[in-house]
């Protein structure tokens, strides 16, 4: 083991160096037993949880609590029913929140976690699938569970060997893997993941663009034929800098911009028709898109404005502005 005075000769790059190195080859070795003596264990844990009536009971003491808390939240988060159980508060009551119908996925590098004794003799009397993840393959934790997702025995980034570095990354990391694999087992979509974040700008970003386009009255449309002059009292009028033109049959046949005002000032412009100015075939997006598709549309293309069309008719205008307001940009 390093002594105190070798670990002061590493600069701090060396050592975050060192620290990142040793988890990246913990995670390979973590790879690697996927592919072998984890691989079964795994899938079977993926259909246990799958086929489960109830909830996914997540447990774990010290820094496997910590990252169990954190994979509870990511499987509540992609359509796994989860929470957090403490296992110290397990034995004072919370234990009646896990029920028969339940699965329990219980964290313990070292698979002999005292605290977790309760829980682990809760589920073997009431019949509640446990799941360990572990890396003591021969521990009371592994030995009693159903399901035993055992970590090869990584060395920990820490130079002392104590601190749980690489164990936490990859007990991390195969809990994200397992929260993953359900989440495209099950068909989870945006649109689910929608229902969970509703909040902050990953709630903006899962807006469809028919969630924030104005729509009726609010969009600013002139038929062709309509002279310039009218034409301009209708964008000032709705306020987007721009007003698209229909046809005959309510197809956008072109749009017409502040920009092509100042590009076609001549003496007699309020007097032409607004088919002689507009832009003919402008860019146009579907309701049914995500918001961070239509904003790299619109920047690609340098607009800042952009009409909804359905079977070629407008049923929306989308403003640069309404997509800032929702903290989505």
């Amino acid at each position: 083991m390093p002594s105190q005075s070798d670990c002061g000769k590493v600069s701090p790059l060396q050592s975050a160096h060192s620290t990142i190195a040793n988890e990246i080859e913990g995670l390979r070795e973590l790879d690697t037993a996927l592919q072998g003596p984890l691989k079964q264990p795994f899938l079977d844990a993926v259909q246990t949880i799958n086929q489960a009536q109830g909830r996914l009971i997540v447990t774990g003491m010290g820094k496997s609590g910590h990252i169990a808390k954190k994979l509870a939240a990511t499987l509540a988060s992609t359509g796994t029913p989860a929470f957090f159980v403490h296992p110290g508060e397990a034995s004072h009551g919370d234990l009646g929140m896990i029920r028969t119908v339940d699965v329990v996925l219980a964290l313990s590098w070292s698979g002999e976690t005292s605290e977790l004794a309760s829980i682990i003799s809760y589920t073997r009397r009431f019949k509640v699938p446990l799941i360990a993840l572990t890396s003591g393959q021969n521990s009371s934790l592994a030995s009693q569970a159903d399901i035993a997702l055992c970590l090869p025995k990584a060395k920990e980034a820490c130079p002392l060997g104590l601190a749980p570095t690489t164990s936490t990354t990859m007990q991390l990391c195969l809990g994200d893997a397992l929260a993953v694999a359900l989440l495209k087992s099950r068909g989870f979509t945006a649109s689910d993941f929608k229902i969970y974040h509703p909040g902050g700008s990953l709630g903006a970003n899962l807006q469809y663009v028919r969630d924030l386009m104005h729509k009726g009255s609010a969009m600013p449309l002139a038929p062709i034929g309509t002279r310039m002059s009218e034409l301009i009292v209708t964008m000032s009028e709705k306020g987007f800098g721009c007003v698209g033109i229909v046809d005959e049959a309510g197809k956008l046949a072109g749009m017409i911009t502040d920009g092509d005002l100042r590009r076609n000032l001549a003496d007699d412009l309020l007097t032409r028709p607004v088919e002689e100015v507009m832009t003919k075939g402008p860019k146009t997006l579907s309701p049914n898109i995500l918001v961070p598709a239509a904003i790299e549309k619109m920047n690609s293309s340098s607009i800042t404005a952009i009409f909804i069309v359905e079977e070629g008719k407008p049923v929306g205008l989308l403003h640069m502005h309404d997509i800032l307001r929702i903290g989505a940009a």
